[in-house]
């Protein structure tokens, strides 16, 4: 016989009901065999479809993928309560703890009437809290994030404290110096050279991107996505000749590509 299925009216206790059941004895074994490390994949997995929900503005794929993410949460929350670690109470109240004392332009007396002086303000508090203000100012920025968005988190806090390119075309001027740098590396078959100079250009665009306001990672996800549409309709386009792309040659391939690319 089945465990009873929670119905609590409240949404969020109900979700908490769901979770405990599945865990407890009697649930299903691939919840109750779950640890905070071996959920580490799932909660980046559903971080990253969140985010394709929200660059494609889709609200119901919004809703599902938050709920995904939000049940990574209340999971852990579970496991660590197992153990009497800590609940999700915790987890909301030293959230809820956090945003009130890093807004005190809004819960107390502090002025911070612009964006800037917002974010000077909360780093400013946060490294007072961590009392990380003898620690090297860049310490611990980015950890565990993916490389592109560490590049851009490492340059927004550098500029915080002046360190920043005047003008996106400065930062052009970089690009170029960088490029001209991994043609000479390359030159050499230098494979570490290579992997240096090929690092810095890559950090050049990021920071490029973030002069320009743009989102390296959603830039990258967009080219990828017009990567994966071209190539489609290249391998439509080659069908229409009767060749497959494993049969076509890349002088036909190419040709394809061109095609497809004059259609849009």
């Amino acid at each position: 016989m089945g465990l009873p299925i929670p119905n609590d009216p409240d949404p969020i206790v109900r979700l908490r009901q769901i979770v405990h059941s599945l865990r407890a004895p009697g649930g299903c074994p691939w919840d109750i065999e779950q640890t905070h490390q071996s959920l580490i994949p799932n909660l980046l997995e559903e971080a990253y479809e969140v985010a394709a929900a929200i660059r494609e503005d889709a609200t119901d794929d919004m809703v599902e993928e938050l709920g995904d993410l939000l049940l990574q949460v209340v999971m852990h929350a579970e496991i660590a309560s197992e153990t009497d670690r800590f609940a999700l109470e915790d987890i909301a109240r030293v959230v809820g703890d956090k945003l009130i004392r890093r807004h005190p332009h809004v819960f107390g007396e502090s002025d911070a009437s612009d964006t800037e002086s917002v974010l000077k303000q909360w780093e400013a508090i946060k490294r007072e809290e961590k009392g990380a203000t003898h620690e090297p100012y860049l310490k611990g920025v980015g950890e565990g994030l993916p490389a592109l968005m560490t590049a851009t988190k490492l340059q927004k806090k550098a500029a915080k404290v002046g360190f920043d390119w005047p003008e996106p075309e400065a930062v052009l001027a970089k690009v170029r110096e960088e490029l001209d740098e991994l043609e000479e590396a390359s030159a050499t078959h230098d494979p570490a050279a290579i992997e240096e100079e090929l690092g810095d250009l890559f950090f050049s665009l990021v920071n490029f991107a973030r002069k320009r306001g743009l989102d390296s990672e959603a830039v990258l996800a967009a080219a990828n996505d017009k990567f994966r549409q071209r190539f489609h309709q290249m391998e439509i386009h080659l069908a229409t000749g009767n060749a497959s792309l494993e049969e076509a040659s890349l002088d036909a391939m190419d040709h394809a590509w061109n095609a497809v690319k004059e259609t849009e």
